[in-house]
This record gives C-alpha cells, sequence and structure tokens, in this order.
C-alpha cells in the first residue's frame, strides 16, 4: 500500500512539474529553443512552429491588428511578446499555446523589445509617440518616455528601436531627425540622451551584436546616422553620405528593414533606399567595402548564420524572389521563387534552414540552406513575420 501511494504521489508531482501542462493544441512537455511563431496578419493570430520537426503545433487567437506585427521572447524563451499596428502589447505562452495576457496600450505601434535582463518590455509608438515601459510579467505600465521635439508641442513617430546593453534601449525620431538611448537602469524614472541632427527622416534601425553601435537608415536623403554606443558624448556621425551620387532614387513601394542579422563578420550588408542594390560597408572603419547589384528594392537583407551567404527579398513588384549573396565574392549565387509577395525570411540558430513567408500563396516555405533545396511547404494564412526563439539570446531583437 506504501509503495501505491508513493508511486501515485511520484505521478502527481511529476504531472505538477510540466511546465504549463498541455494545452488546447496539444502542445506538451518540452523545451523551447526549436520553437517559434507566424504571424498570420490577416487573421490577427500567431501559428506556433517547430524546426526539428518542421511543424505546426498550434495556434493563438485573438492579437487585433497585426498588419506589421513584430515580436520579442522571454529570455527563457516560453513567452512570445506581439507589438501589433493598433497598439496591442500580447504576451503569448508558447508551451500552452494560450494568450496570457493582451493589453491596447496607444493608438497606433510599430514595434518593441525586451530588456537586457530580461524584466522589461518597452512598446514603440507612432501615436501619441514616444515609448512605454512595461513590467515583462505583469506587462504593468511602469513609466512613458514622450518622444517631443522642436518647442514640445509635437511628438515623432519612433522608429527602429533596439535593446542595447545596460537595460537601455535606443531608437529614432522620424520627424525631429534625433536617436535617443534610454537608460531604463530605473524603469519608474528612466534617463534620456538626445542625439539630434542625425539626418533627415531616420526610418529604422539596427544595433551592431555586440551591442555597440546603432545605424539609423535616412529616408529623407541618401546615408546613413552611426551611433558609437560607448562614446555617446562623440553623438552620432553620418556614413555612407551620398550613396546615390546624384542619381534619381526610383519610387518606394516599401521601406526596406534594418536589423543586426545584416552583419556577417565584419561586412554589415544594408538596402539602399530606392535602388536595386545592397550596399556593403566595413565595420572597423565604416566606409563602403562594395554594392551588390540586386534583383530589385532590396527589403531584408539577412545574413545566414556563419556569414558566409546573405539573403534578400525585395519590394513590389519583384516580391515574388530571394537572391542570395556569397559574402567572399560579393556575388549573386541563388536566385529562388518561393511564392507571390514573400515578406520575412528567418534563419535556425545554426543556419542550416532558412523559413520563408509568401503571403499571397498563403504558405510559409523552408529550404535547407546547404543545397538551396525546398522541405516543406506550410500552409498559412496571409503569413508575414516569422519570429524563432533564438532571439531570445541575441541582443537587438
Amino acid at each position: 500500500m506504501k509503495l501505491r501511494v508513493l508511486f501515485v504521489c511520484a505521478l502527481l508531482l511529476a504531472g505538477c512539474a510540466q511546465p504549463g501542462g498541455t494545452g488546447e493544441s496539444g502542445v506538451t512537455l518540452r523545451g523551447t529553443g526549436d520553437m517559434g511563431v507566424v504571424v498570420e496578419r490577416a487573421a490577427g493570430r500567431v501559428m506556433l512552429i517547430e524546426t526539428t520537426g518542421r511543424t505546426v503545433l498550434g495556434r493563438v487567437d485573438g492579437l487585433g491588428d497585426l498588419s506589421h506585427a513584430s515580436v520579442v521572447y522571454s529570455r527563457d524563451g516560453r513567452y512570445a511578446y506581439v507589438f501589433g499596428r493598433d497598439g496591442g502589447l500580447s504576451k503569448v505562452d508558447l508551451l500552452t499555446a494560450r494568450l496570457d495576457k493582451r493589453i491596447v496600450q496607444s493608438g497606433n505601434a510599430i514595434g518593441g523589445a525586451i530588456s537586457q535582463d530580461g524584466r522589461l518590455i518597452v512598446a514603440a509608438n507612432y501615436t501619441p509617440g514616444g515609448i512605454r515601459i512595461f513590467d515583462a510579467r505583469t506587462l504593468e505600465p511602469l513609466s512613458e518616455v514622450a518622444s517631443t521635439y522642436g518647442d514640445g508641442s509635437r511628438r515623432a513617430k519612433v522608429v527602429g528601436i533596439a535593446d542595447a546593453p545596460g537595460n537601455r534601449f535606443v531608437f529614432s525620431l522620424f520627424e525631429a531627425g534625433e536617436i535617443w538611448v534610454v537608460d531604463a537602469s530605473d524603469p519608474r524614472a528612466p534617463r534620456v540622451t538626445k542625439l539630434a541632427g542625425i539626418g533627415k527622416q531616420p526610418y529604422d534601425g539596427l544595433i551592431t551584436p555586440n551591442g555597440r553601435h546603432y545605424i539609423a537608415g535616412l529616408y529623407g536623403e541618401d546615408g546613413l546616422a552611426l551611433v558609437d554606443l560607448w562614446h555617446l558624448e562623440k553623438g552620432a556621425r553620418k556614413i555612407l553620405t551620398g550613396y546615390g551620387r546624384g542619381e534619381a532614387p526610383l519610387p518606394v513601394y516599401k521601406m526596406p528593414h534594418l536589423r543586426g542579422w545584416a552583419v556577417a563578420g565584419r561586412l554589415a550588408f544594408l538596402p539602399a533606399i530606392g535602388r536595386h542594390e545592397v550596399l556593403v560597408v566595413d565595420t572597423e572603419t565604416w566606409r563602403e567595402a562594395g554594392r551588390v547589384k540586386v534583383h530589385g528594392q532590396p527589403v531584408f537583407v539577412v545574413a545566414q548564420p556563419g556569414g558566409r551567404q546573405v539573403w534578400v527579398n525585395f519590394a513590389f513588384p519583384h516580391n515574388g524572389v530571394v537572391q542570395v549573396i556569397d559574402v567572399p565574392s560579393l556575388a549573386v549565387v541563388k536566385q529562388l521563387q518561393p511564392g507571390r509577395a514573400v515578406l520575412h525570411l528567418e534563419f535556425t540558430p545554426r543556419g542550416e534552414q532558412v523559413w520563408i513567408s509568401s503571403r499571397d500563396d498563403n504558405v510559409v516555405v523552408v529550404y535547407d540552406t546547404a543545397r538551396f533545396a525546398e522541405r516543406v511547404r506550410i500552409p498559412a494564412e496571409r503569413p508575414s513575420g516569422i519570429f524563432l526563439t533564438a532571439r531570445a539570446l541575441m541582443t537587438g531583437f
């Protein structure tokens, strides 16, 4: 009898130890290291996926307007924080496939970030403009930094937000032409350093993988703004000034994106505004190291883990193609056609797979990067962003 009681107790304890238990979508005890989410933008939901078997584990609905959604992860990879265009901030539990909590924190938002220590979530807002800082566990609002500029009566749109070492957050102000660095060590009383005169209309930003340099792309002029976060007293400086060399830019159908994934070794690969080119920058000197002619206007320029190749997708009307650039030769070595309206691509942490969303074909296509071979097509409703949990361990993601 005693043995049977002990056995039953052991089973009960084992069941209680399961993180999240079994969700309605059949997600059982497992690690989160090979998991991720795919945004199904038209449906207001995310699809939970795993990359080992390349399967769908479940879906989570009720996330609002995901027409320009982005995602960051808790440091343990269990929770996905989804930032919606409608100002919604949703905390999704990957292990139970459930919505843990959702708040609407602004009228129009464009993304967010998580702090170095994982305690803080920051939302970047178009309307009313500025950032809001939240407790990552409860989504309790802690403070707000309004993006006022000029005489203080106007607020700028916040773009290009990234986390930085020291529980800092870096972002750009579109209308103001400024970069701000917010120290959130005391999240209820954040300290702000403002760098003015960076250039016209910063549209997005990236932080290098070592967390030292922040680069803002400029929509209103040819060039980019660079900030050394070790030496804020030096302000921002321009790099690649006048890369268009007086040529008339093409119409821009979709804003390019910048992120730390564009860094391969000592080279950074950046989209050129209004041009069919990828710009190559030496991150030791911050001078141009080359250019690559590509199929269309680049949107995402993504370095494969290991840095040997860089994959590029494009704006309309060339958005059914993905090209692969060989880093040593700076030449396009492969062209793929995953489907219509390719919106995003994401590598697995060691780079053996790339997941690509084709919005208009309602599919996510997975390729073997060593052979450029298609492995599987996963049906998805209007898929856009793909975000894997490996981001939890990376600065700037």
